[in-house]
């Protein structure tokens, strides 16, 4: 029988900035998009003045940016837990889906909530990689910390509860 778990983080502070960045960025989108498209007319119209490549190549590019980049006002962070296997993805506009990486239980040399007196230790070392999957700061958080092709590394997220104990299953130096 397999042990599984899986939990979408979604965003509970801040919730109407971000959709409020969103339809900004699209509203710049379609103006920046207007003005590509105004250049690109003006030299399709063979009107190669140097004003008409300009505001095809800003208004154009600027458009494709903030296109590229407007999922970054939704993520989400999915955990999935399967076996003593801890896999983080990062959802962005719930259309496209990133690896981030995963962690063995076996490989964790320690653990706890962050509010405890051990993760001042580990957050305190020199040369330490930080990885921050977590979207609400003022949630609880989670740390977990190992060493992996010799760079060591401490890893913030905000599972549940049920998540912790699962883990603590799987490793013997895991705080509930």
């Amino acid at each position: 029988m397999d042990n599984f778990k899986e939990e979408v983080i979604v965003r509970k502070q801040g919730r109407i900035l971000n959709t409020l960045g969103y339809i900004l960025c699209w509203f710049f989108i379609v103006i920046f998009g207007i003005l590509g498209m105004i250049g690109l007319s003006g030299i399709m119209a063979l009107s190669l003045q140097w004003q008409n490549f300009a505001l095809l190549l800003v208004g154009g590019g600027v458009a494709f940016l903030l296109y590229r980049y407007k999922d970054n006002f939704r993520i989400e962070y999915e955990y999935t837990f399967t076996n003593g296997d801890l896999d983080f993805a990062m959802v962005l506009g719930n259309a496209r889906r990133k690896q981030l990486t995963s962690v063995r239980m076996r490989e964790v040399e320690a653990g706890g909530w962050v509010d405890s007196d051990a993760y001042d230790k580990y957050d305190q070392m020199k040369e330490i990689k930080h990885l921050d999957y977590f979207i609400n700061s003022k949630s609880r958080l989670y740390f977990l910390f190992f060493i992996r092709d010799g760079k060591k590394t401490v890893l913030l997220m905000e599972p549940s509860q049920s998540m912790v104990e699962m883990m603590a299953q799987y490793s013997k130096v895991l705080q509930k």
